[in-house]
């Protein structure tokens, strides 16, 4: 930053001093207009502006710096290079709606009181509104807050009385552009929050539905919420705000803008990437031309593994898309399964001159760690009314911080939205495999005969240690049982409202 200060007094030749004087004006009118620029700026730890990228069903290995040698991925992979890459990055759980509900709200899909893993466009319930989001976190102290993408936490339908608690709106945020659920729902809506008449529902407007059906709308998502990102933070450059991207892609089916099909050596994923990392830099530009790049952290993600359910036969609605699947690779299987690679995914933390640069950081997190360090370096209180499962995990971003943080312990979450795997340390203990593949090979797993992996020496979970290390086998279970007594226990914001819709 340029500092102007008054310059001392000097005595010169006359013949120097209009030179001098000219130099003086000149300067005093560019620390002038440096100023005024800036002076809308905040220090960088004074209130940053906090965005999330978060795609769907993007696979570890669909980027560059994570060795992938067809897909381009330069923005994403300059985050990664000049930030804070976590090479054991978890999500809560292998599906999207359980994953997202984790992420906003640091908290177990367990104590959601939801019923699935997957909250379709005509399942009664939703994201409660007595949850905590980051979104509501950071109102409080004074950000403006905006979605743009996919929810997936709830739509209003007949069963729940057309309820607008079921939108992004009721959960901190101040304006909305994105689909209710994935995309390929037959019925899935582009919706947007407006005032304005004819609404869909009191707050919102209806764009397009039936999304399968409007490839034209599809291909154009992407585009469509980075225009408005851009435009949030233009507008929003002198305040502190929250923006929220959830991209659709890459969930099946895939599309992609035009002008990026047919560029990739990765056929259509590759393109899809493509105009994903594009985007990213187009978010990167106006960051910078707004100078707000000291006061804006950037945190990249993706909701569950990729379907490799669709590497081996034809989807039901999009035919042969056995080539538009991602890679879990090195790890085993992908969405929808308790094993590494449904619940593995890229995360990135990046902030230029306030978080370490270049920084491969070994040490696992999650998604349930994302609230917690937000809230730690907004100066948000955590509540106390209820649990907050993960952690605040500054002490492994800032430069200069001598912070701990506290042990990993994690736990997977299945499609009941029950405990199925515990991670303690290097080691994982299984208590139930399941995979959509339908594979579950070659082992067996239950509460009384768990499976136990090394998973930092063996990433693909192939030899089973249980009969090797059988106190810690025993002493792992007993934890995850009682673990998931607790989380039981727990009446959750459902439960307490009583709210019946069957």
């Amino acid at each position: 930053m340029l500092f102007c200060q008054r310059s001392n007094q000097f005595s010169y030749p006359f013949s120097y001093k209009a030179t001098f004087v000219l130099v003086v004006a000149l300067t005093l009118f560019s620390c002038t207009n440096e100023n005024n620029a800036r002076k809308v700026i905040r220090a960088p730890l004074d209130r940053p502006n906090v965005i999330i990228f978060y795609l769907d069903d993007s696979a570890y290995g669909d980027y560059a710096h994570n060795g992938n040698p067809t897909i381009a991925t330069p923005t994403i992979s300059k985050l990664a290079y000049e930030g804070v890459n976590f090479s054991q990055f978890y999500t809560t759980s292998p599906a999207c709606s359980a994953s997202r509900y984790s992420l906003l709200t640091g908290r177990v899909p367990g104590r959601s009181g939801l019923d699935n893993w997957v909250i379709g466009p005509q399942h009664p319930k939703y994201l409660h509104p007595k949850e905590l989001t980051i979104a509501e976190g950071l109102k409080q102290q004074g950000y403006r807050t905006a979605m743009f993408g996919k929810w997936h936490l709830g739509s209003p339908n007949k069963a729940n009385g057309m309820t607008t608690d079921s939108l992004p709106l009721a959960h901190g945020f101040d304006q909305w552009l994105g689909t209710n659920v994935s995309h390929d729902y037959a019925n899935a809506k582009l919706l947007e929050s407006s005032f304005n008449e004819p609404q869909f529902v009191t707050g919102y407007r209806e764009l397009a539905s039936d999304l399968p059906s409007h490839t034209d709308i599809s291909n154009n998502l992407t585009k469509r919420y980075t225009d408005r990102v851009v435009s949030f933070i233009k507008k929003n450059k002198a305040k502190p705000f929250f923006t929220y991207v959830a991209f659709n892609q890459p969930h099946l089916g895939l599309h992609v803008e035009p002008r990026f099909k047919g560029k990739s050596r990765r056929g259509l994923l590759g393109d899809v990437m493509g105009e994903i990392d594009a985007s990213l830099a187009r978010v990167l530009t106006a960051i910078d031309e707004t100078g707000i790049k000291e006061n804006t952290l950037i945190i990249f993600s993706s909701d569950n593994g990729p379907w490799v359910k669709f590497h081996q036969k034809k989807h039901h609605r999009y035919g042969d898309v056995r080539l538009d699947v991602g890679y879990a690779m090195p790890f085993r299987d992908g969405k929808g399964s308790n094993w590494e690679g449904g619940h593995r995914v890229p995360g990135i933390f990046y902030w230029p001159g306030v978080f370490s640069r270049g920084k491969v950081e070994q040490a696992p997190i999650s998604t349930l760690d994302v609230l917690p360090t937000i809230f730690a370096l907004t100066g948000v209180s955590l509540s106390t009314d209820r649990t907050i499962d993960g952690r605040d995990i500054s002490g492994y971003l800032l430069k200069s911080s001598g912070e701990t943080v506290k042990p990993f312990e994690f736990v997977y979450w299945g499609k009941k939205n029950q405990a199925t795997a515990l991670r303690h340390g290097p080691w994982k203990l299984v208590t139930d495999t399941y995979s959509q593949l339908g594979d579950n090979y070659g082992y067996q797993a239950s509460v009384k005969t768990p499976l136990l992996f090394q998973v930092e020496h063996d990433l693909s979970e192939s030899i089973d240690r249980a009969q090797e290390y059988t106190e810690l086998t025993k002493s792992l279970s007993e934890s995850l049982v009682k673990y998931q007594q607790e989380v039981d226990s727990e009446i959750n914001f459902w439960q307490k409202t009583n709210l019946l819709f069957y």
